[in-house]
């Protein structure tokens, strides 16, 4: 068996190099790179993809998230110190996309079986200055449920989506990215929908928010030279929308693999000393990354890897941990700690092969 990679991009997009080639040159003669008729057209194919009625193109996953929260404080439902609930196992761009905008992060520990925040930890995180929630469909899991919902209806609380992993997860038979009331999303090239470089878009059925997040992230302008807020350079560009919208077409076939592939692993891992990855009830994920546990998870890593097979840790450090936010270093997050030295991501792209998969599970299942 030759060595298994983690992600190996390059053979992915090399399926496709002859339509990417094509989309480049396209943009390339058109003399059009900046707000042009390839990000027009991207705009409307992932509103479609995600079942909303806009989306804004910006330039990577958490410039999406940055501009909602900005957008929410110009719009007058946010004020600085507010405070957003926010997962305590999540990538650090979450929680920055918070901070940023002078709001105040309160973190809540994941449900150990789906390591998505745990919604019943939900009322007790809430205090007078909680104005909004932002879930995170972590690893393309889908982060819902109706208490959710409720909880948010009855609190007046914008529900903000970190949906950087879940382009064409399900929630029943809504998407990811069209539950809350915005989403961020990034296209990142390891995303199951990634861009040559790095993108990210807003999704979202607000028109007011859409056109805010606009002009926040062009300068803070309505119009030429005429400048409302305080903005930012944010956009996406042409080449990068014209690649996207060649890779969306292939966005269903990837996320039908990697599901196959997740329930290969399901089936043929057998091992006692790895948990493996369980999805909520009616949630439809995608898997980004399939990630399992094991108490022993670096000795695991150091097996898997004698036998060839690439691993990766998402992710080894919590963003309470993190040396930028000392100041929340305090804080009892025990599960969310005990996930960061126990996850363990397994390859399960779409460049995975069946004897790759069978192999991996043989050589799991023999970790003693």
């Amino acid at each position: 068996m030759k060595p298994i990679p983690f992600m190996p991009l390059g053979a992915i997009t090399a399926r496709r190099a002859e339509e990417l080639k094509a989309a480049a040159a396209r943009v390339i003669d058109s003399g059009r790179y900046i707000n042009g008729p390839e990000v027009a057209a991207f705009e409307r194919e992932l509103a479609a993809k995600c079942g909303v009625k806009y989306a804004v193109g910006v330039s990577n996953g958490l410039d999406a998230l940055r501009l909602i929260f900005r957008a929410y404080i110009a719009m007058g439902l946010l004020h600085e110190g507010d405070e957003v609930i926010v997962p305590a196992n999540t990538y650090i761009a979450s929680v920055l996309a918070v901070t940023d905008s002078h709001l105040r992060p309160v973190f809540v520990e994941p449900d150990p079986s789906t390591m998505n925040l745990n919604l019943s930890l939900l009322p007790q995180a809430l205090t007078p200055r909680t104005r909004a929630i932002m879930v995170v469909h972590l690893y393309g899991t889908p982060c819902w449920g109706s208490e959710l919902e409720r909880i948010a209806a009855e609190r007046g609380l914008l529900i903000v989506e970190d949906n950087a992993q879940a382009i064409g997860a399900l929630y029943g038979d809504r998407p990811c990215g069209s539950l809350g009331n915005a989403a961020g999303n990034s296209f990142y090239p390891t995303k199951n929908l990634g861009a040559i470089g790095d993108a990210g878009a807003v999704t979202t059925d607000d028109e007011q928010l859409a056109v805010t997040v606009r002009a926040i992230a062009n300068y803070g302008s309505d119009r030429r030279y005429h400048n409302i807020y305080r903005g930012f350079n944010c956009r996406l560009d042409e080449m990068q929308a014209a690649l996207l919208r060649v890779n969306m077409r292939y966005l269903d076939e990837e996320n039908s693999i990697r599901r196959a592939n997740a329930a290969f692993y399901a089936d043929a891992i057998s091992n006692p000393l790895l948990e493996l990855p369980a999805s909520p009830a009616g949630a439809t994920p995608v898997w980004h990354q399939y990630v399992v546990r094991c108490a022993q998870r670096d000795r695991l890593r150091q097996y898997l890897a004698d036998h060839d097979i690439a691993t990766d840790v998402l992710y080894p450090t919590p963003p309470h941990l993190q040396p930028c936010y000392n100041e929340y270093a305090h804080l009892s997050l025990p599960i969310a700690e005990r996930l960061s030295r126990e996850v363990m991501s397994l390859p399960v792209s779409s460049a995975l092969t069946a004897e790759q998969a069978g192999y991996i599970a043989r050589t799991i299942n023999d970790f003693r």
